[in-house]
């Protein structure tokens, strides 16, 4: 049988065995209708509170978070709604939009004009949110559990905050969207590396799906809300990246009713484990690093047997990326095992850390192999991962390892897709 698998623009097709493959994707939702008239409804009509034009008064200035080049938002849509409800109320030049990075690099002036759109960006303010910029910081004191919070400047010093953002599974948040366009969004890198410690994301209720009792999802909630969020507004989106719906409104309020959709999508139980599960990690621009395609793997990991094989195809355009320092990570302690226990003893202090915790677990459990155009097979080796050139050669190659009745999981779209053993 043949599988396409989302990966890069253009997508890859895989031919299997059809007796020992299943295929798993997200339940499929039509796209809306009209996509500008959803956006409207949500800012107009909101979950829980007034809507967004009630909330801002003459004179005031605005910042709207919105994600960055790594995420598939439909932003210019979204912002562009939003400026057309301010329209009559606040000034162009009193509107910044803050690319919420995290810890990831700046996008570039290209990027950012195919994210939004050049005639947006030449009518707004447009900035790239820098985790390691102390300048750019403003220290808010302990938060959570904890957690000491420093918050981009520009969104602090505006009248009204509004974040933007698309919600789907996290591996280790629970769901994306929603509070972490604040944090770790626009937060400091030691903000960013506290949310993401080896206690935090170790913890057994952090993982996907879950946002009750989750102390990642718990301390960025309370950062977020204490930053004054006045409106929300995320959607969440089919497999081409299309709006099915939006919801706007209060924060927590609003994000719960989104998770709620996409846990109804995202999320697909299975009776058993395989001993091959093959992902992506959604194609561009999720894959365009291994550091993100981590995600892929993950959702992955959630049903392959222990020792099982693990195949990811992920573009990888930008490689590990380079800078930072996950793939120093990756190939520093020779074995997955002695890497994690590097990080979990709080050897490794560096933003990347959580990534590799997460890939070496993966690694402690199973095989790995990847596919990817812009990793060489000899880098894919040197951080302990199996190139899988030909896919297809590669899955047999590991069914036959696996014995009689071995069978292959299929996850085309990735973490779009969350399968879960039930219960």
């Amino acid at each position: 049988m043949r599988v396409d698998l989302a990966y890069g623009d253009h997508g890859l097709s895989v031919e299997l065995p059809t007796s020992s493959t299943v295929v798993i994707e997200p339940r499929r939702r039509p796209a809306v209708h009209d996509p500008h008239a959803t956006l409207v409804e949500a800012l107009t009509r909101p979950v829980a509170g007034p809507p967004l034009r009630r909330l801002v008064q003459k004179g005031q200035s605005v910042a709207i978070s919105v994600c960055d080049g790594t995420r598939p938002q439909p932003r210019a849509l979204v912002v562009g709604a939003i400026l057309e409800q301010l329209e009559g109320i606040v000034d162009l030049s009193d509107v910044v939009v803050v690319v919420a990075t995290g810890t990831h690099r700046p996008n570039t002036p290209a990027e950012i004009d195919s994210m939004l759109g050049a005639d947006l960006v030449r009518a707004v303010r447009v900035v790239n949110h820098d985790c390691r910029d102390p300048a750019g910081l403003t220290q808010l004191g302990r938060l959570g559990e904890d957690v000491p919070v420093w918050i981009n400047s520009e969104w602090l010093a505006a009248d009204v905050r509004v974040t933007t953002g698309f919600v789907e599974p996290h591996m280790f948040a629970g769901f994306s969207g929603g509070p972490k366009m604040v944090a770790p969004g626009l937060a400091g890198l030691e903000t960013v590396l506290v949310l993401h410690d080896s206690k935090r994301i170790g913890h057994p209720l952090a993982r996907w799906g879950v946002i009750d009792g989750n102390p990642v999802q718990s301390d960025v909630q309370a950062i977020a809300t204490a930053t004054g969020v006045n409106f929300a507004l995320d959607v969440v989106l089919n497999r081409q990246h299309d709006i099915v719906a939006a919801f706007g409104g209060e924060l927590l309020a609003m994000h719960r009713a989104a998770a709620t959709l996409a846990r109804r999508i995202a999320m697909v139980p299975v009776e058993a484990p395989f001993q091959v599960v093959l992902t992506t990690n959604s194609g561009f621009p999720l894959d365009q690093n291994l550091y993100q395609a981590v995600k892929g793997m993950s959702a992955a990991a959630q049903i392959v047997v222990p020792g099982g094989q693990i195949v990811c195809a992920a573009e990888c355009r930008d490689g590990f990326p380079e800078q930072g320092s996950y793939r120093h990570l990756l190939s520093s302690r020779g074995t997955p095992a002695a890497l994690l226990d590097s990080i979990e003893s709080g050897a490794e202090t560096v933003a990347d850390q959580w990534q590799a915790q997460i890939q070496a677990k993966i690694l402690c459990a199973a095989r790995v192999a990847v596919h990817a155009g812009g990793i060489s097979d000899a880098d894919l080796v040197e951080v302990g991962l199996e190139p899988a050139g030909d896919i297809a050669t590669f899955v047999a190659r590991a069914l036959r390892r696996a014995g009689p009745g071995a069978r292959v999981c299929v996850l085309p779209d990735g973490p779009q897709t969350i399968p879960y053993i039930a219960a």
